[in-house]
């Protein structure tokens, strides 16, 4: 093989891990603002509401 195969080879490689790193990037950012309270229709917001629904009933089942 010779020096430009090489070359090829070292771009081809550092153009897949750049691809893998930006899309794991762009993942790790999705899903961390999934994770943030925004008004209503978020993840955090969505278990805050289950929570709170669960602590009702347990008072209601402990009320009685």
């Amino acid at each position: 093989m010779e020096f430009k195969d090489y070359l090829t080879m070292a771009v081809a490689v550092i153009a897949i891990i750049t691809a893998f790193a930006g899309s794991m990037r762009w993942m790790v950012k999705h899903y961390l603002n999934e994770l943030r309270p925004n008004g209503g229709s978020s993840m955090k917001d969505s278990m805050a509401r289950m929570e709170q629904r669960i602590d009702d009933l347990y008072a209601l089942i402990a009320g009685k």
